[in-house]
């Protein structure tokens, strides 16, 4: 099984690109290296204040998938720094 999960931010904090691609890497490690999954950025490189990136995990039932990409969400939600504005979760 194959779970994939979009996510948008804003971010409110930092007013450059250099403070959003720090962030973005310590969230993008702790993620993968407490949850075992792939992160990517995927659009709004060049903004500051925005950012799109996916979530990838595989998982041999969809229960244990699900139950992971939600535990991402939930550590996601605990950075006062961004908001999550679009979510969308799909298998593949």
């Amino acid at each position: 099984m194959i779970l994939y999960a979009e996510i948008e931010c804003f971010f409110y904090e930092g007013n450059s690109l250099k403070a959003k691609r720090s962030l973005l890497k310590r969230i993008f490690a702790k993620l993968t290296k407490d949850f075992n999954v792939a992160v990517a950025e995927l659009e709004y490189q060049d903004l500051w204040q925005r950012t799109k990136f996916g979530v990838v995990t595989v998982s041999e039932s969809a229960v244990h998938a699900e139950k992971v990409i939600q535990q991402v969400l939930r550590v996601l939600d605990q950075y006062p720094e961004l908001e999550r504005t679009i979510t969308t979760v799909e298998e593949r």
